[in-house]
């Protein structure tokens, strides 16, 4: 089995994952660049260079799931770090950022939407960690990351000043649950080698936003890898961001 840590970044073809990825390897990881669509994987490995492989998985799609899986295994004998990262914000991608905020109440949402939403950003967080668990169970040091959002924290949004509260709809109820199901792997898992945290990268200005974000890349990488990156004194169960806890 090879030394050299391996680390799993899913929707790593652009934005934050693609950031993450490079930062991994960037401190000495092996980095698998996941994307849905192999050859902009592909082409993203380029870009990082030496250490980085791109590696086909579809987060809502579990023979992708599970063939990517196997394929970590035959190929790299392990898995140290898994980085939840894909994610999307609305259900129907060619919508102007104005026009996915008015479809985004739950007031208004079709019932479709909302499904389609969950199924990447909550139902495909428990699907890849499930199918990643037995090679993160062997190592040394499993790590599972998920990129949350402090939009989704029940806590802010339940207080009249937060002006975030007027876009509460489904993708911040898909992020609160992916926040729940943070927690309920790291309640899991206490007691194993495996760290289980959740980190807010901040309003960044990536596709999901339509790059209205106010913050790099590098910004809202940090948190996230530093967390991938923590030793065994490290915390689980965490929801944070650069500035400390988030709360839930």
């Amino acid at each position: 089995m090879a030394e050299q840590r391996v680390a799993l970044v899913t929707g790593a073809n652009q934005g934050i994952g693609l950031q993450i990825a490079k930062d991994l390897v960037a401190n000495g990881l092996t980095v698998l660049v996941g994307a849905r669509d192999l050859a902009k994987g592909e082409a993203a490995a380029r870009e990082i260079g030496a250490g980085a492989h791109a590696i086909q998985i579809d987060v809502t799609d579990q023979a992708s799931i599970d063939a990517a899986a196997s394929r970590i295994r035959a190929e790299f004998g392990r898995l140290d770090v898994l980085m939840n990262n894909a994610g999307i914000s609305r259900a129907q991608p060619g919508l102007s950022f104005a026009d996915v905020m008015k479809t985004n109440m739950l007031t208004d949402t079709p019932i479709a939407d909302v499904r389609t939403v969950f199924e990447t950003n909550v139902f495909g967080v428990i699907a890849v960690t499930q199918a990643m668990l037995p090679l993160l169970r062997e190592a040394p040091a499993g790590r599972v990351v998920i990129t949350a959002s402090s939009g989704g924290s029940l806590a802010l949004n339940s207080d009249p000043a937060n002006d975030h509260r007027r876009m509460f709809g489904n993708y911040s109820v898909s992020k609160a649950a992916a926040h729940a199901v943070m927690l309920a792997f790291a309640l899991a898992l206490e007691g194993t080698n495996i760290k289980v945290n959740a980190a807010c990268p901040g309003f960044t200005s990536t596709a999901l936003n339509n790059f209205n974000g106010t913050r790099s890349l590098e910004e809202g990488a940090r948190e996230l890898v530093r967390l991938a990156l923590i030793g065994a004194d490290g915390p689980t169960g965490t929801f944070s961001d650069e500035k400390g806890p988030v709360p839930w």
